[in-house]
């Protein structure tokens, strides 16, 4: 599964570069969860936010299909360091995988002069 993250990881800081963005900025790396049980998700919560990362507040979101699902993020400001997303990816995966949490992957936003260029990734395993 990490030979995943890296090459997801890869991929998205070289295209938000190839996008223009600064790669000297600090960004906002978000990291997403689901489950149908709010209390399940709630237990992984708190140990995500054990680990420093700033957790949002569960969601409840409805699908197309008629289902439901609670969401979060965990949430970390760093720079575009690879290695490290990679391996928050493979801890946050593992840990959600403890709990019987879904991980949807990461994300993030350009950073840069126009602020109105939202980039946004996201990989669901």
């Amino acid at each position: 599964m990490s030979e995943n993250w890296k090459e997801f990881t890869d991929e998205t800081i070289d295209a938000l570069m190839e996008d223009g963005s600064d790669p000297d900025a600090e960004y906002t790396i978000e990291h997403h969860f689901y489950h149908q049980d709010f209390a399940q998700l709630e237990k992984l919560a708190v140990e995500v936010f054990k680990l420093g990362f700033e957790v949002t507040d569960a969601e409840e979101v409805e699908f197309e299909d008629g289902g439901s699902a609670w969401v979060f993020d965990a949430i970390r400001e760093q720079s575009l360091d690879g290695d490290t997303i990679t391996a928050d990816a493979i801890k946050l995966e593992a840990l959600a995988k403890k709990f019987g949490v879904e991980y949807d992957g990461w994300g993030t936003y350009f950073e840069g002069d126009d602020e109105d260029d939202d980039f946004e990734e996201d990989e669901k395993h």
